[in-house]
């Protein structure tokens, strides 16, 4: 069965408005044909992107100019008669290779083995080498022309090859940085049909229970996105890889993939998909269209959908609100969303396929914020010096002058910190090492003693209904901790930082600003949110989401107030106070600390990589 007429008067598609046209109807169907759009757009990136060269001898393939006076500017001509010859080929290779009678399935859905089998027909047709991670393959054109397949591209087609069989109850599943797809009433069963990272482990077939269950950013402790068809169209568009090289990109491509884009979100398809508003968000703040909604308004709602629909559990959303406030160099919304990312980390615990988010945090902590650091004080220098041009410059000057001396700025740092050293708590691998250290201790340096001294620093005992391994571990850990270093100074005598007489030491009111608190999101290890002991009631959306936009800006007169949750931060509170920043005791807190939370890891389930390290570090001695 090949396209029906309704979808054929579409065609010959000529320039990126005859592609949206085809998109915009088959949206307003109840099932979009998934195959025929991921056709077309793995067509128009292979000769933008791939084989960017007017082909002038493959047969029905033409270029025409996007607009009349720039001829430098060409898009290919998508005719019926190669996109149907394309979409037939996928739909006989799906049926001739799955014969549905030899399925026992309930009534309207699927079972495990069906959507195994339908995996084992992508994953056998994919070539047996082939590098996994180059771009623009990730479309269905790829797998047919080429077959090759990324990772997230061959989930994408189990559920195309679904779609195909008419089993209408297979969808697709996406945490950050990986897919699946679920099955059954209301999406209940999950089965994974592709393999992640640089591993060719072959999981097919298997749920996700497991990743769940051990709280891995990989699997989002199960609030990832349940797809639904429009949702699955946006996906595809949001895969679009516009990259020429490393360093130009295709703009027809980035072009199409806005429009696109704008289509899905006003027609509402984008409310649950926070990542692919973020990408609209930044394709609109490096060529707006007029008349359109702000960068910054779709951030904000991107925000908001990962509050709402996911349990703020997603990291990205507020990547990409950093990434905006960093372009525009607004240092302190920058730094604001950097911590409520760290403070949505730190509750997951981190894994080795969880790489892609380190590699993230370490890149912001070990290269954005010190460079961001950096151009702030030299503006703010120049500032100082005046001379010729430092009026055109002033209101950026000023800007950096102000951010140095703003005690929020340093609290949101901290709470950067503090939320990836409570990441590392409790997980299988560590986080932190010394070269954390180093660039932490350059950052901290930006801001004056008096500057720091400025934010109110509480410790927050650890809550019975934290993670068992804490539980049980914690006497022990405060008792072998007490006679290092600083953190026995803060055990000794009450903490003299000038600005904590402020707030009383244990269960403030709830008046003071608690800055980097996420909307209150202190969770039970269910993921349920909860009232924080510093006297938070029931705010848990509208603080996140309005915060970057600087509407809470008004701090108690002793400055913010910064709660550390993390046992690393606790033991440096006394240094990142001190009138001068002890790059030492610093590195030595973090690698002592790092030791003792290994030895915790002995007595878990999962100690064996603890228990190598340790004795790895015996043998050394």
């Amino acid at each position: 069965m090949g396209l029906h007429s309704a979808q054929k008067k579409h065609f010959p598609l000529r320039g990126i408005e005859g592609v949206v046209q085809l998109f915009d109807a088959e949206l307003r169907k109840p099932e979009p044909d998934l195959a025929l759009l991921s056709l077309v757009l793995g067509f128009v990136e292979h000769f933008l992107a791939v084989n960017r060269v007017i082909p002038i001898n493959v047969p029905g393939v033409r270029f025409e100019p996007l607009e009349p006076d720039c001829p430098n500017s060409c898009f290919p001509t998508v005719e019926l008669g190669m996109i149907s010859a394309l979409h037939e080929r996928f739909t006989a290779q799906i049926r001739g290779a799955v014969d549905l009678s030899q399925y026992r399935r309930p009534a309207g859905g699927s079972n495990r083995e069906l959507v195994k089998k339908v995996s084992d027909v992508i994953w056998n047709s994919l070539s047996r080498s082939y590098f996994k991670d180059r771009a623009h393959i990730q479309s269905l054109f790829s797998l047919i022309t080429g077959t090759k397949l990324d990772s997230s591209g061959v989930a994408f087609a189990v559920v195309a090859a679904c779609q195909v069989l008419g089993l209408k109850d297979v969808h697709l599943a996406l945490s950050e940085d990986h897919a699946w797809v679920i099955f059954g009433k209301n999406g209940e069963e999950t089965a994974e049909v592709t393999w992640h990272g640089k591993g060719n482990e072959d999981r097919r077939g298997q749920t996700v229970t497991a990743g769940v269950s051990e709280r891995s950013w990989l699997y989002l402790k199960g609030s990832y996105m349940k797809c639904n068809r429009n949702m699955e169209v946006a996906f595809m568009v949001c895969a679009i890889n516009p990259s020429l090289d490393l360093h130009t990109d295709s703009s027809e491509l980035l072009q199409l993939q806005q429009k696109l884009l704008w289509l899905l979100y006003e027609r509402g398809d984008l409310d649950r998909y926070p990542m692919a508003m973020g990408t609209l968000a930044d394709l609109e703040d490096q060529d707006p269209i007029p008349g359109k909604e702000s960068p910054l308004k779709i951030h904000l709602k991107a925000v908001s959908s990962a509050q709402k629909y996911y349990n703020n559990e997603h990291i990205y959303p507020f990547m990409y609100l950093a990434g905006f406030h960093y372009r525009h160099r607004n240092v302190r919304e920058a730094l604001r969303a950097w911590a409520e990312a760290a403070q949505v980390m730190q509750d997951y615990n981190y894994f080795r396929e969880d790489e892609e988010i380190y590699k993230e945090f370490f890149d912001i902590a070990n290269d954005v914020i010190p460079t961001l650091l950096k151009e702030t004080a030299a503006a703010a220098e120049s500032a100082g010096e005046g001379g010729e041009g430092a009026d055109k410059d002033q209101p950026r000057q000023a800007a950096a002058l102000s951010a140095l001396q703003d005690p929020e700025c340093f609290a949101h740092l901290l709470q950067f910190y503090d939320g990836i050293c409570k990441w590392e708590e409790g997980s299988p691998t560590p986080v932190l090492h010394v070269g954390w250290a180093t660039y932490l201790v350059q950052s901290l340096s930006r801001f004056d003693a008096q500057v720091r001294q400025k934010v109110s620093i509480i410790t927050k005992e650890l809550e019975s209904q934290d993670d068992d391994d804490q539980s049980s571990d914690d006497p022990r850990e405060g008792r072998r901790r007490g006679p290092r270093r600083e953190s026995k100074l803060e055990e000794q005598s009450p903490p003299p930082p000038p600005a904590a007489s402020s707030s009383p030491p244990t269960q403030p009111p709830a008046q003071p600003k608690k800055v980097g608190e996420v909307g209150g999101r202190r969770r039970s290890s269910q993921g349920l949110r909860v009232g924080d002991a510093e006297g938070k009631s029931k705010s848990p959306s509208p603080d996140p989401s309005s915060s970057p936009m600087s509407q809470q800006q008004a701090s108690p007169p002793g400055g913010p107030v910064v709660t550390f949750q993390s046992e690393k931060m606790k033991g440096m509170k006394e240094l990142l106070c001190a009138a001068k920043v002890n790059s030492s005791a610093i590195k030595l807190q973090l690698t002592a600390q790092s030791q003792v939370q290994m030895k915790r890891q002995k007595s878990t389930p999962s100690g064996d990589y603890s228990m190598s390290f340790m004795k790895r570090q015996r043998k050394s001695l």
